[in-house]
């Protein structure tokens, strides 16, 4: 079984024969799928593809979905309420996650990560890796946002995905969500 290091290093190679065969109805979207055991591996060897990618002429592009929901959540009218509720009924975890994501899938995040795209909109040597996936749990899923914003990839557009493949397109988020086949990318590992 190949390790992350290696579907990282295949994923690379897949993005740079994508990017050279210039198809007009591809979208240059790529999954890194890994199990969600591994989360932490990926992210300490972030830095090192990062690097590499750097060397190879890439302009890297970082886009956290952790660091974007807290900025979301931060920056709410609604994060006083929240937190006045959270001391008054502080486990009562269905309604608070129900008021979060809310405000995440009410077009926040989708549109944060549409900004990101359009501002490197004709750069050809420029990579957008997409990170912390996990931190959409429990409120959504990438493939909701990913098919919002299909037609809207102009860079290649790199997820790291945790979480397992059960089939060609068929992937299972932190790998106990339901099984989700609606993915239009190119899937490496998993």
């Amino acid at each position: 079984m190949p390790s992350i290091r290696d579907n990282f290093d295949e994923l690379i190679e897949r993005v740079r024969s994508g990017r050279e065969l210039g198809h007009a109805s591809f979208e240059p979207i790529y999954y890194l799928i890994f199990h969600p055991k591994e989360i932490l591996d990926v992210k300490r060897s972030l830095p090192a593809w990062i690097a590499k990618l750097r060397n190879d002429g890439w302009e890297v592009e970082q886009f956290s979905i952790a660091q974007e929901i807290r900025s979301i959540f931060d920056s709410s009218p609604m994060m006083k309420i929240w937190l006045t509720a959270d001391k008054k009924s502080p486990l009562q975890w269905d309604k608070a996650n129900q008021s979060l994501a809310n405000a995440i899938t009410n077009g926040s995040l989708k549109s944060r990560l549409e900004a990101k795209l359009e501002q490197v909109k004709g750069k050809k040597s420029t990579i957008i890796l997409v990170t912390d996936l996990e931190a959409l749990h429990p409120y959504t899923r990438i493939g909701a946002i990913e098919s919002q914003l299909y037609g809207k990839f102009y860079v290649p557009t790199v997820f790291f995905y945790p979480g397992e493949r059960t089939g060609k397109t068929r992937l299972k988020f932190l790998g106990f969500y339901p099984e989700d086949g609606n993915y239009r990318s190119v899937h490496i590992g998993g």
